[in-house]
């Protein structure tokens, strides 16, 4: 291969042109970071604002969670004290009822007793009351029969004594 040599001229003018390029390729280089940097800025920027939105929407997405949670545990227990305090008065009434049927049973009893009691003692009475008034009748059957004989026998007199005087 034939080496050729480049006139001082052609040489200089390599080095203009190489020095050239290199300053339009560090130019060039130079704006495109620039504008590469501004691009990630901007970028960087944006996913920050979005990431920060989006942040705030999660976090009051959570506290709106978290309230309707407590609120719903919150509803949940007052549920259940008033389903306790309505088994609570059930069992109660339960109890009373249980009481009161006891009761009116009790009185039931006992007025089935004292009408039986009655029932006897009227039976007794009646019974009592009938030997008396029988007793009654004869003594009264007895007295009538008495004065009767008593009036006969003064008819009797005065028809003696009529005929004897």
């Amino acid at each position: 291969m034939p080496m050729l040599f480049l006139p001082a001229d052609t040489s200089k003018m390599m080095q203009s042109k190489k020095k050239r390029l290199d300053f339009l390729t560090k130019n060039y280089m130079e704006g495109s970071q620039q504008k590469l940097e501004q691009l990630w800025n901007n970028q960087y920027s944006q996913r920050q604002k979005l990431t920060e939105q989006y942040s705030q929407q999660v976090s009051s997405a959570r506290q709106q969670w978290e309230t309707e949670a407590q609120r719903a545990e919150d509803q949940e227990e007052k549920l259940n004290n008033m389903k306790r305090q309505q088994q609570k008065i059930f069992q109660q009434l339960k109890v009373a009822h249980k009481q009161k049927l006891k009761t009116v049973k009790e009185l039931y009893k006992q007025y089935i007793k004292n009408i039986e009691e009655m029932d006897r003692s009227h039976e007794t009475f009646l019974q009592g009351a009938q030997q008396e008034l029988k007793k009654d009748m004869a003594s009264l059957q007895k007295k009538i029969l008495a004065d009767m004989k008593q009036q006969e026998m003064a008819g009797v007199r005065e028809s003696l004594q009529s005929m004897l005087f």
